[in-house]
């Protein structure tokens, strides 16, 4: 019995670290990667090189060809409206200002692919925080604490961040996570070895995620990415 109820406290942790950090994170909506990159131009510019970005296009006819075959899909097939896909290839796929089918051209356009919310949470709640705190910020040279930012849903945390990436790159049956449930990715380590995901080692990886801009220091404190400090150590200085 013990055992059984362990087992069922660690689901439902993860999944409550899956959806953010709290009530607001359940109701925070998505706004699409044109708000974050109006500010972050540099993060943005980066990220639109990487394989995330174009996440969306591989669903496409005659796309990823290969790595289809060896999962046991047909690489004719379009997958652009597939239930099963558009979780992980879309943005906030069937959740508040997320993706979803019919979604008009214009609004598809920032939401297609893994884009910023995929990683950080849906935005419209803590990017108003960003704005606020960065103009106190100019006014003042006092931060903002960090935790803050935790209470609008926004991923700060190394768990949190974690289980952003962890909900579609470990999202199969025997992954070990906690979280997994269908519908379940078919690109496994037994299809190929480079699925093994590491998580230390790729989220380094800048042609997966993006290259790390200098941050002016708007917040600090606690919860903090292990390896925040590490990147702006080694950042350079990004677009005004």
């Amino acid at each position: 019995m013990k055992k059984i109820l362990f087992v069922a406290l660690s689901v439902a942790i993860s999944l409550v670290l899956i959806s953010g950090t709290g009530e607001a994170a359940k109701k925070a909506k998505y706004v699409g990667y044109k708000k974050c990159g109006g500010c972050h131009k540099s993060q943005r510019d980066s990220w639109k090189k990487t394989k995330h970005a174009k996440a969306f296009e591989s669903l496409k006819p005659g796309k990823a060809v290969e790595a289809k075959k060896k999962a046991g899909l047909d690489p004719n097939k379009d997958y652009t409206k597939d239930d099963k896909c558009l979780t992980c290839h879309t943005t906030g796929y069937k959740q508040r200002g997320g993706y979803k089918k019919g979604i008009s051209k214009t609004k598809a356009k920032y939401l297609v692919g893994v884009t910023c919310e995929m990683c950080h949470g849906a935005g419209d709640k803590y990017r108003r925080l960003h704005r606020d705190a960065g103009n106190k910020f100019k006014k003042t040279g006092k931060p903002t604490p960090r935790a803050q930012l935790d209470k609008l849903g926004m991923n700060v945390s190394t768990e949190a961040i974690k289980n952003a990436c962890f909900s579609c790159h470990m999202n199969y049956e025997g992954s070990g996570w906690a979280g997994a449930k269908e519908p379940y990715t078919p690109f496994t380590p037994k299809v190929d070895p480079k699925y093994k995901f590491d998580f230390d080692k790729f989220v380094r990886d800048e042609k997966a995620m993006h290259k790390h801009f200098k941050l002016k220091g708007v917040f600090k404190g606690e919860p903090k990415f292990k390896y925040h400090d590490e990147f702006q150590e080694k950042a350079q200085a990004g677009k005004e």
